[in-house]
């Protein structure tokens, strides 16, 4: 099956990952802008006739939109851990403590490419997605993530609750996040195999995920705001988890 991917991050994540799977790259000959010039200079030492030139008006019928940045390529989809036994395989065999991540319910493509995005740059092994109530990856998701989809696993579920308790089997703790947790994010240790569990913006997470969660946790908020982006709010409790097991190491 081809996927489109659209932008600079996320061709160059997809070069440097897995470049035979790159069909064909196009990109606007009119952008001679330096970052334009470094990317044709890596990109044609690797893909040789897959690189094509090709103008505005055909890159934005590729893409359906002008947001492309002037690159734009025609890929197969990658072969990434796709199941919930792979990821509870890796848990069982793991040297470290792995972290996931849990979203229930983010159906917005720019919020779940930003959940992928801080997911790779926390060092997140997989995301867990149900199949419905979800946003599922597309060219929107991939230009949003930087490459992060690209190299993500990703998870998709038929039952969400099943896969939980299925990790809590595996040993992996659900941490799920929830304004009113009487705990906040550094109250909390971080560092075992665990889960953070996100719900939707708004709703938050279904009254069953919630419930099947080992512990809840808050972020604190200072200001008039109740909540975050969900992206965001992901962001802050990944990173959290990252510090204490970097401070945790470093001792």
């Amino acid at each position: 099956m081809k996927q489109i991917l659209v932008g600079f991050h996320a061709v160059q994540a997809r070069l440097r990952v897995d470049p035979d799977s790159l069909k064909s790259v196009y990109f606007d000959p009119s952008r001679r802008d330096r970052r334009m010039g470094d990317f044709l200079k890596h990109a044609e030492e690797i893909l040789g006739e897959r690189l094509h030139a090709a103008d505005a008006e055909r890159l934005q019928k590729l893409t359906g939109h002008d947001r492309h940045q002037g690159v734009v390529a025609l890929a197969e989809k990658m072969t990434i851990a796709r199941t919930i036994t792979e990821v509870i395989e890796d848990v069982e065999g793991a040297k470290e403590k792995p972290l996931f991540l849990v979203l229930d319910g983010v159906t917005d493509p720019h919020n779940f490419g930003a959940c992928l995005r801080v997911a790779d740059g926390a060092g997140v092994g997989a995301v867990v997605i149900p199949k419905d109530r979800s946003a599922s990856i597309n060219a929107t998701v991939s230009k949003v993530s930087s490459g992060a989809s690209e190299v993500m696993p990703v998870i998709t579920v038929t039952n969400l609750v099943r896969s939980m308790k299925e990790m809590q089997e595996a040993g992996v703790w659900l941490i799920g996040t929830d304004d009113e947790a009487t705990k906040s994010i550094y109250d909390i240790d971080l560092t075992g195999s665990i889960a953070i569990v996100m719900g939707a913006e708004g709703k938050g997470m279904r009254r069953l995920t919630k419930e099947t969660c080992d512990e809840l946790m808050r972020i604190p908020m200072q200001g008039v705001v109740s909540s975050l982006n969900v992206s965001v709010a992901s962001g802050v409790c990944l990173y959290e988890a990252l510090r204490q097991r970097l401070a945790k190491t470093s001792k």
